[in-house]
């Protein structure tokens, strides 16, 4: 009898001890869980703010080409106008 109450005194001290082992690695998988979580907000957040920094300066660079363009159009106004008045004045010379 007192060997049967040993085993079971062995038995529930080994199951006492997987259950503190089960508990600890449950708490420490909460943790990490709880800290992932927390970094996963911090990815997500600079993500969003990445984008609306890239959305603004695709926008911006969008405004750039435009303006260039204008400008290339304007100075191609302007070549012709002067060319014309150099032309014009040749007559002037000549005549």
């Amino acid at each position: 009898m007192v060997a049967a109450q040993q085993t079971d005194l062995d038995s529930l001290a080994s199951l006492e001890e997987r259950i503190t082992k089960a508990v600890d690695v449950v708490s420490r998988l909460r943790s990490e869980k709880e800290a992932l979580a927390t970094q996963l907000e911090t990815v997500l957040a600079e993500r969003d703010a990445a984008q609306k920094e890239a959305s603004a300066a695709n926008l911006q660079a969008q405004k750039i080409a435009q303006e260039l363009e204008d400008l290339r159009s304007e100075r191609k106004q302007v070549r012709t106008r002067i060319e014309k008045l150099l032309g014009q004045m040749d007559l002037l010379g000549t005549g």
